[in-house]
């Protein structure tokens, strides 16, 4: 996974990318149905996804999505940063045993209001298997950073 990086707002710049890749285990599903409830058998039956024109077992299109948010609160912006939207396009299923990669571009800032707009692609292979974009407020050092965790 990735290690924390903190950016404030004015460390970002127009263009400034990261990139998280992510292999679906099994385990991942089973844990993100246990986490939502969403246990339709799409998700968790062999028996079940086999008779689907996907012909196996797909990951919850929503945990590929969560890899966005694993990107944004972790690395670009990083911690302290606060989603305001997230638009998503489901362009094909992602499989158990798929590896995401999961691209996050800065793509606007409104520096009046400490926004940055940031597209998100996950893809496989090459493929894209979801794209979108994201709206986050981003902690400006100049506005007075962010809170410190007690200790």
């Amino acid at each position: 996974m990735l290690t924390l990086r903190t950016l404030y707002f004015e460390d970002l710049s127009v263009g400034m990318s990261e990139r998280l890749s992510k292999t679906v285990a099994s385990s991942d599903v089973v844990g993100f149905a246990e986490v939502t409830g969403d246990r339709n058998p799409i998700h968790l039956s062999e028996h079940f996804a086999a008779k689907t024109p996907f012909g196996t077992r797909i990951a919850h299109g929503l945990y590929t999505a969560s890899l966005i948010s694993a990107v944004l609160g972790t690395r670009l912006p990083g911690p302290g940063a606060i989603y305001i939207s997230q638009t998503l396009n489901f362009r094909a299923p992602v499989k158990i045993g798929d590896t995401i990669d999961v691209d996050v571009t800065v793509a606007e800032l409104m520096p009046e209001k400490f926004r940055a707009r940031l597209t998100c692609t996950c893809s496989v292979d090459g493929e894209a298997v979801l794209d979108g974009e994201a709206w986050v407020k981003v902690p400006s050092n100049a506005a007075g950073g962010r809170p410190l965790p007690r200790v």
